[in-house]
């Protein structure tokens, strides 16, 4: 059908309720609006759906909500009565509509006989992690989109082993999905008969207070924090979102009594109305927790986005005012005190591991190389990650330490499988408290990892590419440089090309292709001269591509003028 003919489908369909309706029939006038939601399904991706709110089917609504469960509901009868017996947990941040799509999606997976498990209210996304694999679970569900403005929602699909779906099963899923009718092929009970039979769960506060306990495992130095973490001042702010409870029940129980909550947002709040983005990367929305922080004299300020699955952390710079440090610092910063505070207690061997994505700073490596153990680069995704883990740990070959991305999302143990916000905070706070015993701040901290391993910069910039004709944008953008990779950036030479997509590294100095051993993906990476690397990725959750830079340098000033220079000419080419 044509976005027309699907217009016309979903008004007279007999599955769709008066009030969608009621919304379709005001767009009969546009047609631009009626063709940018109907031109397309809205895709499942590798780890579920992200759209804008509102009637069609390129949105997110309860009918594409439907329709991916009930596409995930045939891959799990496809697993046996076992795999519909373990069931699904089910959990939901704050956004529009979060708690509704959570019960759609258990009703309609009750539909094929399939057990939910289903939050009773809204919890992170590393707690549902946690549940799928503290209830035995065969999948996991969560709604969120994230940090993305409070327009979008979205569906996340978690394996058996609490990660994110990864790209053979979500094939599967898509597979049935594209077979089916979003409206005659979907069956959903109703709740209350679904609760009756026993294939609808609540779960109360228990896996949350499970969840908390194994966060509190992560902590490195807890006798330190006896000590210092009743002087220490810590504001915090979960951005409207999932993550007050679980952060400030840790905090508490480490022994951090000076948490001072950022009251206008503390609850949760759909329109995340005092912020332009709920995205603890962006200062703005730190505003009313740095004015709190001024008044208490803060030692730190940490925030988690609306699923608590990823942190901001801002500290005094020498000017004393507070600054927010990039995922990279904070990334750098974690896995030199996990790894130094193992080693303090003989704890590491060679087998040991930590692991990145290819876009996160090279600096980790040294890091890695300094503990004498093994460090990973996978794709950027915490899928990756968590498969990483699970084949090290399936071949019982070492022990995790900590993984990171650069879009501030990271994980200190192997008791969930996705970013935690939650355990972050509560290390980056003892982090604070060893260092403030020593005199010393954050700050001080990460000049201390640049004098030892080397002073790197990084910036990560994306460009929108919204519309009808932004994914064509983006694929033609890319095309073209796979075509005709650069070998020289501005005043930067290229040393080396990486195809991702076509699985070679090409030397340019030699001419020498070689695999580099990766599953395809539609990533293209350049080598600088001199160090550092330039990265070409369209996004795997938005509509837009993103420039990833990484420069040595002596400071960091010098570093962020190469990098401003890298983007302007790399725009000059591309935009």
């Amino acid at each position: 059908m044509d976005y027309k003919e699907k217009y016309e489908y979903w008004q007279t369909s007999d599955v769709v309720d008066a009030q969608t309706k009621q919304e379709l029939e005001a767009l009969k006038a546009n047609d631009g609006e009626i063709q940018e939601r109907f031109f397309k399904d809205l895709e499942f991706g590798t780890g579920g759906l992200r759209g804008i709110l509102g009637a069609g089917s390129s949105r997110m609504n309860k009918y594409t909500v439907r329709k991916a469960t009930q596409g995930l509901a045939n891959y799990i009868c496809d697993n046996g009565e076992s795999a519909k017996k373990r069931g699904v947990a089910i959990s939901y941040d704050s956004r529009h509509f979060s708690p509704e799509f959570a019960m759609e999606s258990a009703c309609v997976l009750a539909a094929s006989g399939i057990r939910a498990y289903v939050f009773d209210r809204l919890h992170p996304t590393p707690v549902l992690s946690f549940a799928v694999r503290e209830l035995n679970c065969f999948a996991g569900i969560m709604i969120t989109a994230s940090h993305n403005p409070a327009n979008y929602n979205g569906y996340k699909v978690y394996g058996e082993d609490g990660a994110q779906l990864n790209v053979a099963d979500s094939n599967k899923v898509i597979g049935y999905m594209n077979r089916m009718d979003i409206f005659q092929d979907v069956k959903a009970m109703d709740e209350k008969s679904a609760k009756e039979a026993g294939l609808i769960t609540m779960i109360g506060d228990e896996i949350r207070e499970k969840f908390v306990g194994r966060v509190l495992s992560c902590r490195k130095n807890p006798d330190v924090e006896n000590d210092t973490a009743k002087e220490i001042k810590i504001v915090y702010t979960p951005f409207h979102g999932t993550g007050l409870v679980p952060v400030t029940e840790a905090l508490d129980k480490a022994g951090y009594k000076n948490v001072y909550v950022v009251e206008e947002q503390a609850q949760p709040d759909p329109e995340f109305s005092t912020v332009k983005s709920p995205n603890p990367e962006e200062k703005e929305g730190f505003q009313f927790a740095i004015k709190l922080a001024e008044k208490v004299g803060a030692d730190v300020i940490c925030g988690t986005d609306p699923d608590a699955d990823r942190i901001g952390v801002l500290v005094k710079d020498a000017n004393g005012s507070y600054e927010v440090m990039t995922g990279n610092q904070m990334g750098l910063l974690l896995t030199e005190y996990i790894l130094s505070s193992a080693a303090e207690k003989n704890q590491l061997t060679s087998k040991d591991y930590i692991v990145k994505t290819i876009v996160t700073t090279d600096l980790t490596k040294k890091i890695a190389e300094n503990y004498g153990v093994r460090m990973f680069d996978v794709y950027t995704g915490f899928k990756f990650i968590a498969e990483v883990i699970k084949k090290h740990d399936e071949m019982n070959d070492g022990n995790y330490y900590f993984g990171f991305e650069e879009s501030y999302g990271c994980l200190p143990g192997t008791y969930a499988r996705d970013k935690d916000a939650v355990a972050a905070t509560l290390l980056v706070c003892e982090l604070v408290a060893v260092l403030k015993r020593k005199g010393q701040t954050l700050a001080d901290a990460i000049q201390n990892i640049y004098k030892k391993y080397g002073c790197c910069v990084e910036r990560t910039v994306s460009v929108v590419m919204e519309g009808l004709d932004g994914m064509q944008k983006m694929a033609a953008l890319m095309e073209k440089v796979a075509a005709d990779p650069f070998k020289k950036i501005g005043e930067t030479e290229i040393v080396a090309f990486r195809n991702y997509n076509e699985d070679f590294r090409l030397d340019f100095a030699t001419g020498k292709k070689e695999s580099i051993g990766f599953e395809p993906s539609n990533v293209l990476y350049f080598e600088l001269a001199g160090g550092g690397f330039f990265v070409i990725r369209p996004s795997g959750t938005e509509p837009k591509i993103k420039f990833y830079y990484s420069v040595p340098c002596k400071t960091m000033a010098e570093g962020n003028t190469k990098i401003d220079a890298l983007d302007k000419a790399v725009k000059e080419k591309l935009l």
